[in-house]
């Protein structure tokens, strides 16, 4: 009995480890072959049947799109938007997710809900509305605007994971604060925010990560080269006339990938933290 249940769970752990090869081989592939095509040269781009490995490592391709594109320009513009998207986002953020978390008061259900429900539309849905409004106030083409629109994209997301792991906190930490004479703001800033820093860093890593992909918004609303991010400018690498781009847009996808990658490689143990925090509950 022992042996056949010890076979059972041996076979089902092999099923769930050749699941999640199959699941990461889904998911790797299209970056690998796109890594694949950035490290080719041209007439390698045409072999039939393709080649899923160059003959000829070749760097080439990265060294053009850094010097002879404006690939810099627009990460710099990303970075840009994401440093103010970012701080805007926390700053209104914390003192909700503490009041939403701490009180209660009448109506808390329904901010949370209609939070959910702004958290469930596209930005496909607003982005025409938004075009239009902002055409009218003169904000087109400006930074601000678009921080404004992230900030808004981010805030109902972000707030829910926030307001998830504060709850994990104790409230007895708030109430020895309060006896030793910290005023609400104060608990908030030297009690809370120390315990829940690995909270708020995952949710600025997928801040970082939702925005440095959004595609369509400064599509729409920027209408200047020099300005577009990193997922608008890539579009210029595309084929235009006789000129064959295609390793050249591969080896900008890869630099345009890139950051957030590293991103969340150095910070990935606060992403785990965060998200094993309400395992144990004192």
């Amino acid at each position: 009995m022992g042996n056949s249940l010890k076979s059972q769970k041996t076979a089902a752990s092999i099923g769930l480890y050749i699941s999640y090869f199959f699941i990461t081989i889904f998911f790797l592939g299209p970056l690998l072959w796109v890594l694949s095509l950035s490290l080719k040269t041209v007439p390698e781009l045409f072999y039939a049947p393709p080649k899923f490995l160059p003959e000829h490592f070749s760097i080439e391709n990265y060294s053009q799109v850094l010097w002879r594109e404006d690939i810099m320009t627009y990460l710099k513009n990303s970075f840009l938007i994401e440093i103010g998207t970012i701080t805007g986002t926390m700053l209104l953020i914390i003192p909700a997710t503490y009041a939403l978390s701490r009180f209660n008061f009448r109506g808390k259900h329904t901010v949370m809900f209609g939070i959910l429900v702004f958290q469930m539309i596209s930005p496909l849905v607003i982005v025409i509305p938004l075009y239009r409004y902002f055409s009218k106030l003169g904000l087109l083409n400006n930074y601000w605007s678009m921080i404004f629109v992230y900030i808004a994209i981010n805030i109902p997301f972000s707030a829910w994971a926030l307001k998830g792991y504060l709850d994990t906190i104790p409230m007895s930490i708030d109430e020895a604060g309060i006896i030793d004479g910290c005023s609400r703001m104060q608990v908030l800033i030297k009690l809370l925010l120390p315990l829940i820093m690995p909270g708020i860093v995952s949710v600025i890593i997928l801040i970082f990560v939702r925005s440095w992909a959004q595609f369509i918004i400064p599509f729409i609303l920027l209408n200047t080269n020099r300005m577009f991010p990193i997922s608008v400018g890539l579009v210029n690498l595309q084929s235009t006339g006789d000129t064959i781009s295609t390793h050249l847009l591969a080896a900008g996808c890869i630099i345009g990938i890139f950051p957030t990658v590293l991103i969340f490689i150095i910070l990935q143990r606060f992403i785990v933290s965060a998200l094993t925090s309400g395992a144990v509950k004192e």
